[in-house]
């Protein structure tokens, strides 16, 4: 799989979540590293979604893992705080932000 297939199922996955009742701003970059390496962002604002595929200068949290821990962890096969212990998870930032990508990621899985 190549990054920009990676990227387009990932999109596709966060796009459907529903965060209209989430006023606080939420700005996520992902350094996937390995075969499908790149980066991307995720970024909650006023109520909205954005996915893309550009770095995220002014983020709350940066995350960095192989595409199938980032895949693994939008599954629910793994959880983040997990992740980070077993060290399949970087994490640079604020952390009370960054634990709020779980839920995050279960509303995409809804």
């Amino acid at each position: 799989m190549t990054y920009a297939e990676y990227f387009s199922s990932v999109k596709t996955r966060f796009m459907g979540a529903d965060v209209s009742d989430i006023r606080e701003h939420l700005a996520y970059q992902f350094n996937v590293i390995g075969e499908e390496s790149g980066i991307f962002y995720v970024e909650v604002k006023n109520g909205e979604l954005f996915v893309e595929p550009y770095e995220y200068y002014d983020r709350d949290v940066m995350f960095t893992a192989t595409a199938k821990t980032f895949t693994d962890l939008m599954e629910g096969k793994l959880d983040p705080v997990l992740a980070f212990t077993l060290q399949k998870l970087k994490v640079e930032g604020n952390f009370d932000k960054a634990l709020m990508l779980n839920d995050l990621i279960k509303r995409a899985a809804k």
